[in-house]
């Protein structure tokens, strides 16, 4: 950390004498409950000589009420503009809403999850506002994993096997299975497409379930783990066109778990494959904040989270772990906090020089695309982010 009279950090969360201002806004969208900071992680920053301004109840509907962030250091402040108009660095959850981008500005860091590959409207309004901008999703570590996805993928892993059981159910629109099934009757057949995070998280869930499990995967690596942890309980299949159109079709419930980083999720279930599947079948899309890796896959909400296509009913939940908002701040939050930090301590370009694991993790830097996947996903002309870090 500086010492209280350093100099102040360089364009990009400027720094004032003694520390950072970060602001916590309420999140907007629709049903989602999560927030930035938790009272813990307030407590860490201004421990480390910063300032936290968190909007009136930001976190009050999952149990940490203003006094808990009076009580960590924080000051509470009456509306989102307020926290927007004074903080060096916004901290939130879910992607800017166009109310949100409007009031972001040149200067300003913003840490989040942003997803633009899929969305060129907040990618130009993020843009048009100036900020910094460094997104959750990108940011990677020593063994090429994503630290900060891998919270929520575990979450939306795990969730993706119980929402998916409650869809079977007939008045849920499914063909009436139960996922475990009972002595004399099997249990649900589950094709889990990509094995990742979620995609073995989902495994997990639904083999203690006693579903039937098929995980398939590009990677033979990903298959042999997979295969030697659960002891040969589950199915592996090397991911072709062939493979994957097999397993939906005998499929219950899909579960399509593949993730490009920065990059728009690839279609592999078709539109034909969704047309001849078994009249009841779920899909669950945990790939939709990319875009989804079905045809058939549109954005949801918790508020109306299926919809159905040929007999077939799809979730295609945004946030889906803002279900369950609590578990997933405080695991988020226990992966973000040292990268705040860092972002606090140094400000930006600071922080991303001496991390090049953080430093992936930024999208857009005045009024430019950042990162290279985000860039040709959205066919927009790249800043080099190595010109961005150097200033």
């Amino acid at each position: 950390m500086n010492a209280p009279g350093a100099a102040p950090y360089g364009s990009g969360g400027t720094q004032r004498r003694g520390g950072m201002r970060i602001g916590v806004p309420k999140e907007v969208k629709v049903h989602e409950y999560r927030v930035g900071l938790v009272p813990a992680s307030v407590r860490e920053l201004v421990r480390n000589g910063h300032e936290a301004l968190v909007e009136a109840g930001a976190g009050a509907s999952i149990g940490f009420p203003d006094s808990a962030y009076v009580a960590a250091g924080a000051s509470i402040v009456p509306d989102a503009a307020s926290v927007f108009g004074q903080a060096d660095m916004v901290v939130k959850v879910k992607e800017p809403q166009p109310e949100e981008w409007r009031r972001l500005r040149r200067g300003q860091i913003l840490f989040t999850y942003l997803h633009l590959a899929p969305d060129p409207e907040q990618a130009r309004g993020v843009m048009e506002s100036g900020c910094t901008a460094i997104a959750y999703e990108t940011v990677t570590d020593a063994h090429g994993g994503l630290p900060l996805l891998a919270p929520m993928s575990e979450v939306a892993g795990r969730m993706a096997v119980q929402v998916g059981a409650r869809c079977l159910e007939r008045e849920a629109g499914g063909a009436g299975i139960l996922l475990s099934g009972v002595p004399g009757v099997p249990g649900a057949r589950v094709a889990v497409i990509g094995g990742g995070v979620v995609g073995s998280n989902a495994a997990r869930i639904a083999c203690g379930m006693r579903a039937r499990v098929t995980v398939l995967d590009r990677s033979l690596r990903v298959l042999d783990a997979l295969d030697r942890e659960f002891n040969g309980n589950i199915s592996t299949l090397f991911a072709t066109g062939d493979s994957v159109e097999q397993a939906v079709l005998e499929a219950d419930l899909v579960i399509g778990a593949v993730l490009v980083p920065g990059a728009a999720a690839p279609r592999l279930v078709t539109r034909d494959m969704v047309r001849r599947m078994r009249p009841g079948s779920v899909m669950v899309d945990v790939a939709i904040d990319q875009g989804g890796c079905f045809e058939t896959s549109r954005p949801t909400t918790h508020a109306e989270p299926t919809y159905v296509v040929d007999g077939v009913v799809h979730y295609c939940v945004t946030n889906m772990p803002g279900a369950v908002a609590r578990t997933s701040a405080v695991a988020l939050n226990n992966a973000t906090l040292p990268f705040t930090l860092a972002l606090a301590d140094q400000g930006f370009p600071g922080a991303l020089r001496a991390n090049p694991h953080l430093a992936r993790g930024l999208n857009v830097h005045a009024g430019r695309i950042a990162h290279p996947a985000v860039a040709e996903a959205l066919g927009m002309e790249l800043l080099p982010p190595e010109a961005a870090v150097q200033g």
